[in-house]
């Protein structure tokens, strides 16, 4: 399953990516603007989840739009979630004990890709076809 160094090594190996700190938790950001980041469950949330509310690491991560929000959380529910806090926003949770390298690589990308600059998407795009 995946761990934290994961993250830190996929995130950052994004074109233009960094990391800063917010709250305690690490925030992997594209020019300024955060894809992927720790999200430990606040009392709000387990109050919202009750039993549901998973233990272990919590990733946040960005998704293009509502409806790949919705894909995610009815494909896998077991590594996708979200809390109330987050309705109607595009990004879900992901427990990051519960996924593998492989999907999580695509969860990271797919973040980034919903995050970066048009401009800066169309050259990392360009680039992995011709690479």
């Amino acid at each position: 399953m995946a761990t934290w160094e994961d993250v830190e090594r996929l995130a950052l190996a994004m074109p233009e990516a960094g990391v800063r700190l917010s709250w305690g938790n690490r925030h992997w950001t594209v020019r300024k603007k955060g894809f992927v980041w720790e999200r430990p469950l606040r009392r709000s949330d387990r109050e919202a989840l009750g039993d549901a509310a998973p233990d272990g690491p919590i990733l946040g991560a960005r998704v293009e739009h509502l409806v790949a929000k919705e894909a995610l959380l009815a494909d896998d529910p077991e590594i996708f979630f979200t809390t109330p806090h987050f309705d109607g926003y595009s990004a879900v949770l992901v427990r990051l004990d519960r996924i593998d390298v492989e999907a999580l690589e695509e969860v990271v990308v797919e973040a980034w890709l919903a995050s970066a600059p048009p401009r800066l998407v169309r050259e990392y795009l360009a680039s992995r076809e011709s690479g």
